[in-house]
C-alpha cells in the first residue's frame, strides 16, 4: 500500500511558476512510476507528465512540454511537478499517481495509487 500526499498549488497568474509535490510512504518508492494528472472542471482526467522510478526516463502531454517538467527525489520519497509559463488553460485540480513497475505510462486506469488532488488556478 502506498500513500500519497500532495502539497503546493494555489492561485497564480499567467506566465507565472508553481511547484507541487508529491511525498509517498513506504520503503520501495523508487519501484513505483509516477505521473500527473489533471482534471478541469467538466471535463475528463488527462495525462500531463511522468517519470521513471529511477528518473531517467520522463514523457510529456503536448500541451505541456516545454513548460512543465517532472522530477523526483528518491531519498525523499517525493515527486515534483514543476510549472513554468502557465496558461489560464492549465486550470485544474492536479493529481499525482503511482504504478508499481518500471515502465511509464499516460493512461490514468493504469496507475494503482492516487494523492489527494490540489488546485492550481491560473489568472488571465
Amino acid at each position: 500500500q502506498v500513500q500519497l500526499v500532495q502539497s503546493g498549488g494555489g492561485l497564480v497568474q499567467a506566465g507565472g511558476s508553481l511547484r507541487l509535490s508529491c511525498a509517498a510512504s513506504g520503503r520501495t518508492f523508487s519501484s513505483y512510476a509516477m505521473g500527473w494528472f489533471r482534471q478541469a472542471p467538466g471535463k475528463e482526467r488527462e495525462f500531463v507528465g511522468c517519470i521513471s522510478g529511477s528518473g531517467g526516463s520522463t514523457s510529456y502531454a503536448d500541451s505541456v512540454k516545454g513548460r512543465f517538467t517532472v522530477s523526483r527525489d528518491n531519498n525523499k520519497n517525493t515527486v515534483y511537478l514543476h510549472m513554468n509559463s502557465l496558461k489560464p488553460e492549465d486550470t485544474a485540480v492536479y493529481y499525482c499517481a503511482a504504478r508499481s513497475g518500471y515502465i511509464i505510462v499516460a493512461t490514468p486506469i493504469l496507475y494503482d495509487y492516487w494523492g489527494q488532488g490540489t488546485q492550481v488556478t491560473v489568472s488571465s
